[in-house]
C-alpha cells in the first residue's frame, strides 16, 4: 500500500514509465479519448485510492473518498478490470482494455505487463505471489499458492499451478512448464 505522499508520486512516476511516457502526467492524459489514456487514468485512480485508505480521514476526505471509489469501480467495471487495492507493485502496464482479474489477496512485484483475459486466483492452498519485472501474456491463468521469480515471462494461455521461483525464466503450456531459462523478455519501453 502507498502510505505517503512521495510514494504516491513515485508509483505514479513509474507506472507511466511503465507505458512509455517519459515525463509527468500532463491534461493530454487527462482528456484523451485514447484507449491508453483511459487506462492510464484508471491506473491514476487506483493508485490515489490505495493512498487515500492509508490516510486518517476527516468528514471531507469521507465523502471525496467514497466518490473517487464509485467512479473508480464505474470505469473498472466498462474497461473490464477487477484489480483491487495494493497488488501491484509500482511501474503497472495493463496492454489493453479486456477481463484482467486479480485475486485481493495476491501479490505481484514492481514492473509487471499484464494482458487481457488474464487471472491470478486463489485455490484452498493460497494465493499467487509474483516477483519483479513479469511479463504476463494474453489469457494467462495463475492460481493457487504460485511463486514465480524475478523477471519470469508467462506465455500466452499458459495454465500456472506450481511455482517456478528461479529468475529469467520463461514458463507456458497446460499445465504450464519451463520454456526457457536464462532469459528474460524486456517489455518496458
Amino acid at each position: 500500500m502507498i502510505t505517503s505522499k512521495h510514494e504516491l508520486e513515485l508509483y505514479l512516476a513509474e507506472d507511466l514509465r511503465a507505458n512509455g511516457i517519459h515525463g509527468s502526467w500532463n491534461w493530454r492524459h487527462a482528456v484523451s479519448p485514447t484507449s491508453q489514456a483511459r487506462i492510464l487514468r484508471w491506473q491514476r485512480s487506483l493508485r490515489r485510492l490505495e493512498y487515500l485508505t492509508t490516510q486518517p480521514p476527516t468528514p471531507l476526505q469521507r465523502i471525496r473518498l467514497a466518490v473517487l471509489w464509485r467512479l473508480h469501480l464505474r470505469q473498472a467495471a466498462v474497461l473490464g478490470f477487477t484489480i483491487p487495492l495494493g497488488t501491484f507493485g509500482p511501474g503497472l502496464s495493463i496492454a489493453h482494455y479486456g477481463t484482467i482479474t486479480v485475486n485481493t489477496r495476491a501479490r505481484i512485484g514492481a514492473n509487471c505487463r499484464i494482458h487481457p483475459s488474464t487471472t491470478i486466483g486463489a485455490t484452498h492452498e493460497g494465493v499467487p505471489t509474483i516477483g519483479d519485472d513479469a511479463y504476463i501474456g494474453p489469457g494467462a491463468r495463475i492460481t493457487g499458492d504460485v511463486r514465480l521469480g524475478d523477471r519470469v515471462t508467462v506465455a500466452g494461455n499458459a495454465v500456472v499451478t506450481k511455482s517456478f521461483e528461479e529468475s529469467g525464466v520463461i514458463i507456458g503450456g497446460v499445465p504450464a512448464k519451463v520454456l526457457r531459462s536464462g532469459v528474460a523478455y524486456e517489455w518496458r519501453h
